[in-house]
């Protein structure tokens, strides 16, 4: 750049020169511009003299250095010259990045807006943002359209308990050093690299799982708000059985319900589904346990919980929900599953309830059980009592349990009664010849539909099947299928239940099925 002592009158001249050149040129490109200002653009290219072709934005560019040029050119001596470049080299810069800046304000609005609409970007790119959906009453929104990352509401965290001591070596749980030896192991888990590391490899176990609760919990809300005496047991169970199918997307053996709807009533503790035909109606005197599973891949979400009307029955209510928490607090990894059933024992026995002038205390159910769950197991062949005096078995890491309990005002035991509506397949059941053409007809759909999960013959009808109940009786028979009918406690008396489904995880517990409602 040439010093602007030297020629300045000369550079007057230069300068006007240039300035009447580039207005005369401006008007012609807006001339242009205006004609071509709705047809469409081919690489936005503009000629020049002499032929060569340049961008918009090279010839915006050369304009600006023309700008500043014709700015030196004016300038009367070096130190001014200098500080007039930089303010207007400055201002130059800061319009420029204004106008970037509102250029990227509004591709982003118009971004934001036809992603909420489901529609491409400008250039074609399809945006990847997400809208957050809602519920709707009653849900229909299936759980994955909710949550369509893949990340499902976590369950209740806890800490591993400290186990016992073993009395194998005659301390009888006074020895300090092993209690201490516990302690640490169960602190340590939370905090422990390792068990972090074990705990990442599981995730999409987890997520199975998370779904299906988050299902559960959906489908709890629904029932809570239109439950009431005067309704159906029959339309009671299609309707949750419905709104679980919609949220889980019920597909086959990947994703659906686990077995049948309960609601079992009064001294009926556990088992009951109407099969057709069946005209039981809901009272307001009655106590109906609600129970039912959903599994994402074979992961069983397994939940219940008991509604009653007359408050009359809270006390009864209250006690068995108390004893669930208190055998899933007991619960944990090395944890001896008769400790949990003595510490449920304890906490149930301690409650009692009055009915119509006459107390009685609030028994557990003593040949009623929790258990571990396996994939497509429902019962994968560890009970966790809810009385003492069960086997010394020690949970283990990474099992997954369903603990529940249950209360009566009656004697405490259950049998069979009732006529059946729950089936289950043998898990354990290798091929077994048959020989009626519709047992193997039937146990073909069994083995599509439900494999080793639960169902009901309310299933086998919505199905289409017909005509069923010899060749079901003939499988059983086998050994094929087994039967589950309704357990029963003495007739007047009152039972309730509560369940959970929680994860023994290599750091924590996670009450997976905890909801805001229990």
């Amino acid at each position: 750049m040439a010093d602007t002592h030297d020629g300045e009158a000369e550079n007057e001249e230069n300068g006007d020169e240039l300035i009447a050149d580039s207005v005369e040129n401006a008007l012609n490109e807006g001339a242009k511009k205006k004609k071509k200002k709705n047809k469409k653009k081919k690489g936005g290219a503009t000629p020049l003299q002499g032929g060569q072709v340049i961008s918009e934005k090279q010839s915006a560019d050369a304009a600006d250095d023309i700008s500043e040029k014709l700015a030196a050119n004016n300038l009367h001596d070096e130190e001014d010259g200098d500080e007039e470049k930089e303010e207007e080299a400055g201002g130059d810069a800061a319009a420029k990045k204004k106008k970037k800046k509102n250029k990227k304000r509004n591709k982003g609005a118009k971004t934001a807006s036809e992603a909420d609409v489901g529609k491409p970007v400008s250039g074609g790119a399809v945006t990847t943002a997400t809208v957050a959906r809602e519920q709707t009453n009653p849900p229909t929104v299936p759980i994955t359209e909710l949550y369509p990352d893949g990340n499902y509401p976590t369950g209740e965290i806890m800490e591993h308990p400290t186990p016992k001591a073993d009395d194998h070596h005659g301390c009888h749980g006074g020895c300090q050093g092993h209690d201490e030896a516990n302690s640490l192991s169960a602190k340590e888990r939370i905090t422990s690299e390792e068990k972090r590391a074990i705990d990442r490899l599981t995730q999409d176990v987890y997520s199975d799982f998370r779904r299906a609760a988050e299902a559960h919990r959906t489908t709890r809300k629904y029932v809570n708000s239109f439950i009431k005496p005067g309704l159906a047991m029959s339309d009671i169970c299609q309707r949750i059985e419905d709104s679980n199918r919609r949220l889980i997307q019920a597909d086959g053996l990947s994703a659906g319900l686990a077995f049948p709807t309960g609601c079992s009533i009064n001294h009926c503790a556990a088992h009951y589904t109407p099969n057709a035909g069946d005209t039981t109606v809901l009272q307001y005197d009655d106590v109906c346990k609600i129970d039912y599973g959903i599994h994402v891949n074979g992961r069983i979400i397994d939940c219940a919980w008991t509604c009653a009307f007359n408050p009359k029955y809270d006390n009864l209510l209250k006690a068995v929900r108390e004893a669930t928490y208190t055998g899933i607090k007991e619960s944990g990894i090395d944890v001896r599953l008769c400790d949990v059933g003595e510490a449920i024992q304890e906490v149930m026995e301690s409650y009692e309830v009055e009915l119509d002038g006459k107390t009685f205390q609030v028994k557990p159910i003593r040949n009623l059980n929790g258990h571990s769950i396996g994939q497509y197991r429902i019962h994968a062949g560890k009970t966790v009592p809810i009385v003492k005096g069960g086997e010394a078995t020690k949970m283990e890491e990474n099992e997954i349990y369903a603990i529940e309990t249950f209360g009566s005002t009656g004697k405490g035991v259950v049998h069979d009664d009732m006529e059946t509506s729950h089936y289950m397949k043998n898990f354990d059941v290798g091929h077994v010849p048959l020989r009626l053409l519709r047992s193997k007809q039937l146990l073909n759909v069994i083995n599509q539909n439900f494999g080793t999960l639960a169902f009901c013959r309310r299933w086998l009808d919505r199905l289409g099947q017909s005509k069923y109940l010899i060749a079901l009786k003939n499988l059983g028979d086998m050994g094929i299928v087994d039967p589950y009918p309704p357990l029963c406690d003495a007739k007047g008396c009152y039972t309730a239940q509560f369940e959970h489904t929680i994860m023994l995880r290599p750091t924590c517990k996670e009450i997976v099925s905890k909801g805001d409602d229990f």
